[in-house]
């Protein structure tokens, strides 16, 4: 990375994030300077005869964005989506129409989080909010200042971010604080809308200077800190080595990525990192099948072995284009960039296998549909786009078989395991047998051979 292009990259990412005047001045100083266009321009897009074709099913239009990015939701055949006006819209899956729209009481700030019967948004004015599936408020919560990420569920606990780097533990019953865990933010950050995932009771959330941290979904103690990357360089803006996307989870490892760093496989017992690349990502990663994918800051897209880090292939053909988190697809993996296209290439090897401009505006995210060849694409316009990929002479294929280890069959006349499992529950399913006592009432599995 040339370092003028580091500079360009940083100055439209930077802010101060204990002062919101600075994140302001810092954005009009890019567009003053730099222009509203990317200082180095976008690739061509290159001809491929495309083997996959793509086709929108539905659109709709969810209303402004700002300055804030937002996530859809997609649960039991219905989407939630939200803007910068306090709209908070669901749609059927299937047809796109719209089933209602309600106002919240402030602007919302960050994407949308379904969960436990409830839906999740958090607001400009530092509140979360919670509606039932109907769009009737159920109520508010007050945290320390604007939700810039989605609020997740998880055992009747709302976990929800801020922008000044606390995470809170909200009763998803009534709203009531049940606790809180606090970080010092750094003088000098990248603002994101990064959030946190839960799993297995476990809180995962990346933060500035390269850090990740795991935390009790129950109560927000820490269980582990781990490095992901080291700041390195001479100035102050060469050092940042932010955590700016989400983590991501798979059986006992979580893997996270950081802006100037590394990504790395993290022991989800004890936070000791298994194996680290320089690989430098702003928008993130995702895992399907044994392989990981990564979105590079620059524009390259890469799939790696999930246990060795080794490069499966690279598609450098979409250099500038400001891609977003890659969307594993069975056969297929999808991606999004600055001038409103979807880009969709073979898992096998990275070739282009098909592409659809849904609009002009820069694809904020995507989320799995209705299916496997399914993707929802949400735009910094306000646009929301369902779209579907066959393969072209053929039929749409069946979804393919997950990558995980063959679960036990439950014994006769003993129900399987709930969805959400917690590892304060005993017995947990999803991780071994063999338990490190790691505090009171808290049990993770063995990393070591016993």
């Amino acid at each position: 990375m040339t370092k003028l292009l580091r500079i360009s990259i940083l100055f439209s990412l930077l802010a101060l994030t204990a002062c919101s005047s600075f994140t302001e001045l810092t954005s009009d100083l890019k567009d003053k300077v730099m222009g509203k266009e990317p200082p180095n321009p976008p690739a061509a897009l290159v001809d491929f005869k495309q083997t996959y074709n793509a086709r929108v099913l539905w659109s709709s239009h969810i209303g402004e964005t700002a300055r804030y990015d937002y996530t859809p939701a997609l649960d039991a055949g219905f989407v939630y989506d939200a803007n910068a006006e306090g709209e908070l819209v669901k749609l059927d899956a299937t047809t796109g129409k719209q089933i209602w729209r309600v106002k919240a009481t402030e602007p919302l700030s960050g994407g949308v989080g379904v969960g436990g019967g409830i839906v999740m948004v958090g607001s400009s004015k530092g509140n979360v909010l919670a509606f039932d599936l109907n769009g009737k408020q159920l109520w508010k919560s007050k945290v320390s200042s604007e939700v810039l990420s989605v609020p997740r569920y998880f055992d009747g606990n709302v976990i929800a971010r801020t922008g000044d780097n606390h995470i809170f533990g909200i009763d998803a019953a009534d709203g009531t604080r049940k606790w809180v865990y606090e970080r010092a933010s750094p003088a000098l950050s990248l603002r994101s809308s990064v959030g946190v995932i839960v799993d297995g009771g476990a809180v995962y959330a990346g933060f500035a200077g390269g850090k990740m941290v795991a935390i009790r979904a129950d109560n927000g103690k820490l269980l582990w800190e781990a490095t992901v990357a080291q700041p390195k360089g001479v100035t102050e803006i060469e050092r940042i080595a932010d955590i700016t996307s989400l983590p991501v989870v798979d059986g006992p490892v979580v893997f996270a990525v950081a802006y100037q760093g590394r990504v790395a496989a993290v022991d989800r017992t004890n936070g000791k990192v298994i194996w680290n690349r320089d690989i430098s990502s702003y928008s993130g990663i995702s895992i399907e099948d044994g392989r990981l994918y990564v979105s590079h800051s620059l524009g390259s897209v890469y799939a790696l072995d999930y246990s060795t880090s080794k490069t499966f292939w690279r598609q450098p053909a979409l250099l500038n284009r400001r891609l977003s988190t890659p969307l594993p697809m069975g056969s297929l993996v999808a991606v999004g960039d600055l001038e409103g296209y979807v880009h969709f290439m073979n898992r096998d090897d990275g070739s282009f296998a098909s592409r659809i401009k849904v609009d002009g505006d820069p694809v904020m995210s995507l989320i799995s549909g209705n299916s496997s060849l399914q993707v929802i694409v949400a735009t910094r316009g306000g646009g929301l786009y369902a779209i579907s990929v066959a393969e072209v002479g053929g039929k749409p294929e069946p979804a393919p078989a997950k990558r995980s280890e063959p679960a036990a069959e439950p014994a006769q006349n003993e129900p399987a395991a709930p969805e959400e499992r917690s590892i304060l529950f005993k017995d947990n399913p999803l991780l071994p047998d063999t338990p490190v006592d790691t505090g009171p009432g808290i049990h993770l599995p063995s990393s070591e051979p016993q």
